[in-house]
């Protein structure tokens, strides 16, 4: 089932995508009499009971009993989470980054899974991407896939962790780079690189859709991994493209080490981390390091960015600057020693 949420009107409602239509799960539940909860938030929270409702009014809209509607804007497919965090599952992602930097792989990669936490309410779906003049510094998508959390747990194995998946999304952490390098160089962050923008879509599928690409975890890992592959467009032009099935720590190892400690809940939103060749960042020092004379890449204002994953759908952006207020500019000046 492809799960979404959008505008009608005033009001923020919620349904499922099927055949290229909309339709609305509340006012679905009204018609056939099933007590389907009003919100996606609530929806996650009673997930088993709720998706059963959810499958059979689905089934009526297969016999052309439901009526879609169309609506006036589409959302992220949680628009509110409690929280978002992104992890670092990729290995060829991190290895080619860490070798345009000319530093060697970092061991520790290999013995545990890592993630960051970034802004939850900054979380949108397709459309214009609002940015300032210091996001524009080095602007960059990043193609990722991501789970939502759909049950409360605390501590839990990897072993049990696919239980607490609802589904799988597009996600692109975007990232500006300059305001990123800045922070970081004071080793905490990223913060102001990464909190304007998180874009999620544009369905939450769940996982039975996946059953038929799933594959085995890479050897000495362990959990759900299913290949499909993950392709990104900016303008058109094919920049970006790798494959779930590379994940080397599996969403599972990260749930694990995310719950440690500490409470998951339903609306919770947990990224994979950057695909191999999922951003400008790591094809630009590609680039540079096989030629000294290539020219960077980075996303201007009117861009338009399109993400792809196998079964998860398309997901449609465009860069739109609203102003020129920068703080950059607003930088103290160095004190002497």
């Amino acid at each position: 089932m492809k799960l979404v949420s959008f505008f009608k009107g005033t009001k923020i409602k919620y349904g499922f995508y099927l055949n290229g239509n909309i339709f609305d799960l509340t006012e679905a539940g009204k018609q056939f009499n099933i007590p389907i909860v009003e919100s996606m938030n609530s929806f996650l929270w009673d997930w088993d009971r709720q998706l059963d409702y959810a499958r059979v009014i689905e089934e009526e809209a297969k016999k052309g009993n439901l009526t879609p509607i169309i609506p006036d804007e589409m959302l992220a497919p949680v628009p509110f989470p409690n929280s978002c965090r992104d992890g670092y599952a990729f290995r060829q992602h991190v290895e080619a980054a860490r070798r345009n930097r000319r530093v060697p792989m970092i061991p520790e990669f290999d013995q545990y899974p890592i993630f960051y936490f970034t802004n939850h309410n900054s979380i949108q779906g397709e459309g214009d991407i609002e940015v300032l003049a210091d996001h524009l510094q080095k602007l960059d998508f990043e193609l990722e896939a991501a789970v939502v959390i759909n049950r409360k747990g605390r501590n839990i194995p990897a072993s049990k962790a696919d239980y607490f998946i609802g589904g799988y999304m597009i996600m692109n952490d975007m990232s500006a780079r300059v305001l990123q390098m800045e922070e970081m160089l004071l080793n905490l962050g990223p913060a102001k690189g990464k909190d304007f923008c998180t874009v999620i879509g544009p369905w939450l599928v769940t996982k039975d859709e996946l059953e038929p690409y799933k594959v085995p975890p890479h050897e000495g890992h362990e959990g759900e991994k299913y290949a499909l592959d993950m392709k990104c467009w900016v303008n058109g032009k094919l920049v970006s493209q790798g494959n779930m099935a590379d994940m080397d720590w599996t969403f599972a190892e990260i749930i694990e080490r995310c719950s440690y400690g500490a409470n998951i809940l339903p609306g919770d939103v947990i990224g994979s981390g950057t695909v191999g060749t999922g951003c400008f960042l790591e094809l630009n020092g590609t680039g540079k390091l096989n030629d000294p004379d290539y020219q960077e890449q980075w996303l201007q204002d009117g861009d338009i960015v399109e993400m792809e994953i196998t079964g998860l759908g398309h997901l449609t952006n465009r860069i739109k600057k609203v102003s020129d207020y920068s703080i950059l500019a607003k930088k103290k000046l160095t004190k002497k020693a």
